[in-house]
């Protein structure tokens, strides 16, 4: 996603100007402050700041750790084995004790007997080791497999299906009769639209001015973030195609806005419009170099002005 600048009164009007323009919430953008205002005579402010920022791109997947595994078991138990055959026993030494026989059959057994003991022994030992290196193996590989699923989170895919799964329950719960579809936008964004024959069935879903809508949106978000702790991408949701209507109308709107503000020379402050709206109208006019738009205001109050560039 490329960087957007803007600019403010403060760096927090601009962060906010930048984040409209995106359309997204702090938590999903990366905001870098490029120039800041400077104080100046009798505690007056020069200059504006400036901010850029972009969609905050997907985390990239961590890296694999390696952990002891079996084969670190296998050495311990070797060098349990070494040093208990370096260690001397009392079967190694000759017991004056022990008859005698023709050919040295006595000495001969009772070395063998206890050689025999020590094998068994470190077999047993080393069998011990290398069994824990192997539970330790396991352990060590799920705890791998579960940090990489919690870091990545669900595809966008996954995330379209579980708003998708959503948006078909609501619809059935307030026995309307619609289609859910899903498309992707970008490799980070996902827009679920929601259509039926006739399409005023749907006038519910949408409300005034789309308030309806952006309300329904934003559900949708907190329940596949519900089910995506480690991340979610951007989740759009459009009602018989008002989103697509409504930024089309906007656009228009905008453009004769633009060249009255040229002609005038005079900048012109619209009425107050929703994030979604203002965005839009934003979008029409970025494009263009003269002309200029910047948000002002508060929620629910905040609106666009556009001026000459």
């Amino acid at each position: 996603m490329d960087w957007v600048e803007t600019t403010g009164k403060t760096v927090e009007e601009a962060t906010k100007r930048a984040l409209e323009h995106l359309g997204v919430s702090t938590a999903d953008a990366d905001v870098e402050v490029l120039e800041e205002p400077k104080a100046g005579m009798f505690g007056r402010i020069r200059g504006e700041a400036r901010v850029r920022a972009r969609i905050k791109p997907a985390g990239p997947r961590p890296k694999r750790t390696h952990r002891s595994g079996p084969r670190e078991g296998q050495r311990e138990g070797q060098r349990d084995t070494q040093r208990q055959e370096r260690r001397p026993s009392q079967g190694d030494k000759p017991s004056s004790q022990t008859p005698r026989t023709s050919g040295g059959e006595g000495a001969g057994t009772g070395q063998g007997k206890s050689r025999s003991a020590r094998r068994r022994q470190n077999r047993a030992a080393g069998a011990r080791v290398g069994s824990d290196g192997a539970t330790t193996a396991v352990a060590t590989s799920r705890k791998v497999v579960k940090e990489e699923s919690m870091a990545e989170g669900i595809t966008l895919a996954e995330q379209a299906e579980i708003a998708k799964g959503f948006l078909e329950g609501l619809l059935t719960a307030m026995s309307l009769t619609a289609t859910v579809s899903a498309r992707e936008i970008d490799a980070e964004t996902v827009e679920l639209s929601v259509n039926a024959d006739p399409p005023s069935e749907l006038g519910v879903l949408v409300g005034p001015r789309g308030t309806t809508l952006q309300a329904l949106q934003e559900i949708t978000r907190t329940v596949v973030q519900a089910k995506s702790p480690a991340r979610t991408d951007r989740i759009l949701v459009d009602v018989a195609h008002y989103r697509e209507r409504r930024v089309a109308a906007l656009g228009k709107f905008a453009s004769q806005v633009a060249e009255e503000v040229l002609a005038s020379g005079e900048e012109r402050a619209l009425e107050p419009m929703s994030a979604a709206d203002r965005k839009a109208v934003h979008d029409a006019l970025t494009d263009r170099t003269d002309v200029q738009t910047r948000s002002e205001g508060e929620e629910p109050r905040r609106f666009v002005v556009v001026f000459p560039a």
